[in-house]
């Protein structure tokens, strides 16, 4: 058993069965779930518009070279620059060649999920160099050392009492301020950093390849701010956020506010198509996109699996999930979780090392009806599972026994021949550490359906 597998199991094990932790994520999840239904009353015909959508997106990955290319010929010719990172090394690098020339000590982040992919926390601290959270979430995250918990709220895990005890811990804050006062309490304590970063970071949720712009959706404006003030802004984001248009815009940025927060539409929707203009008294003087790569041609190469890169990353498929209800975002180890993360994550960071997630489904088929794209998120699951066995990453004591139970399974003789007392002693032996560790163990029957029917209904000669 592998490392990471180990770990898993064990996070697994220890989540599922914290009541309170469950409590907290219920309470969230449901709150979500209510404001959903309110958000998809917007549309007429709902599934028309999740088809339309998909059909972009296949549209998008069919000519992905084409589109990527056109967008960095207009953002270059608005005034931006385009880095292209095969990696997370190479876009670590490329971002630090930046810092260094600016002498940057400080910088300010929006929320991005492609900056928790390539560790840009991390990687600037290592450089001495600060880097601040800016999304109350994420900010309440970096406070308490954790990564994000959920691709759409941060800190879904915690409660309100959660962020007090924090604040009061890490800020010397009173315990007893209602969610408003901490709310005041982080925004004045940023307020202080926007001005004083050297360099603002954000991601993008769409990359608009016909005007050379990208856009970015929030529900704070500590985007906005993150990306006004500091004299340079580094956007970093995957390859696969590609739209065909900015006018795709008007199908995708109220699909991702219903699917993502129930909302019609997020409160703040920023196009940047370059660093700011003669005529323009805001905005960064130099502008950068780090196209990320990161395992996403990888993907894109597989016919069966690129579906998953049609993602918009609204989070629904997390809030329905049943295993990611019961054992929440961490024990993942990736930085994207749920059915979405078990999908794109081994084929980011290997097969190998991460099939296991594949398996962490009930394949119940949930993700599937509320993503907003139509993707296969059941079907996409199994197939991770079929390229990990014919790939051979599977281990000997797994093919011996899947060999076995397939050789029993198409013989009547060899499933009757062992009496019921040797089999219930070999699945006793078998899954005591697992199904009968907070289980009653199964057993099974003296007698077979078989013969049961063959006692009550004797062969006539």
């Amino acid at each position: 058993m592998s490392n990471l597998l180990q770990t898993f199991l064990q996070k697994a094990d220890t989540k599922a069965f914290d009541a309170e932790h469950k409590r907290k994520l219920l309470f969230n999840i449901g709150k979500y779930n209510a404001t959903v239904v309110k958000g998809k009353k917007q549309y007429a015909d709902l599934e028309y518009v999740r088809k339309k959508a998909k059909n972009i997106k296949w549209k998008v990955m069919e000519n992905l070279d084409k589109y990527l290319i056109e967008f960095e010929t207009n953002f270059t010719a608005n005034g931006g620059k385009v880095i292209w990172a095969n990696d997370e090394k190479e876009a670590q690098q490329e971002i630090l060649k930046i810092l260094q020339k600016k002498e940057a000590r400080m910088v300010v982040k929006a929320k991005s999920m492609a900056t928790e992919e390539i560790h840009l926390n991390e990687f600037l601290g290592e450089h001495n160099i600060e880097s601040v959270e800016t999304d109350l979430g994420e900010y309440i995250q970096q406070l308490d050392g954790e990564a994000p918990y959920h691709i759409v709220t941060p800190a879904m895990h915690k409660s309100k009492d959660d962020v007090a005890k924090l604040f009061n811990e890490k800020l010397g804050t009173d315990l007893n301020l209602t969610a408003q006062e901490l709310t005041l309490v982080a925004r004045k304590n940023l307020r202080q950093k926007y001005v004083q970063a050297d360099v603002g970071f954000s991601g993008a949720n769409f990359i608009l390849p016909d005007i050379g712009g990208i856009a970015v959706t929030e529900n704070e404006g500590n985007g906005r701010l993150s990306t006004s003030f500091p004299k340079t802004h580094i956007v970093v984001v995957g390859i696969e956020k590609m739209l065909t248009s900015v006018n795709d815009l008007n199908l995708f940025w109220p699909l991702l506010s219903t699917f993502g927060t129930g909302q019609k539409v997020t409160v703040y929707n920023t196009i940047f198509t370059g660093p700011k203009k003669e005529v323009e008294s805001d905005g960064p003087e130099e502008m950068y996109v780090v196209l990320l790569d990161n395992g996403r041609s990888k993907l894109l190469a597989e016919e069966r699996q690129r579906e998953a890169l049609y993602c918009i990353r609204c989070g629904s498929c997390l809030n329905a999930c049943p295993v990611y209800k019961n054992i929440g975002g961490h024990t993942y180890g990736t930085t994207y979780s749920g059915p979405i993360g078990s999908i794109i994550s081994p084929h980011f960071k290997g097969m190998d090392e991460f099939k296991h997630l594949s398996n962490a489904s009930s394949l119940c088929g949930n993700c599937t009806e509320v993503c907003p794209m139509n993707i296969e998120l059941h079907s996409l699951l199994l197939y991770n599972r079929n390229e990990a066995v014919e790939k051979g990453y599977t281990t000997f004591t797994e093919r011996t026994v899947w060999k076995l139970w397939r050789r029993s399974m198409l013989s009547r003789k060899s499933m009757e021949k062992p009496s019921p007392g040797i089999k219930n002693m070999a699945l006793k032996m078998l899954f005591k550490n697992s199904w009968g560790k907070r289980r009653e163990m199964f057993t099974i029957a003296p007698k077979s359906f078989n013969k049961m029917w063959a006692e009550k209904f004797p062969p006539t000669e």
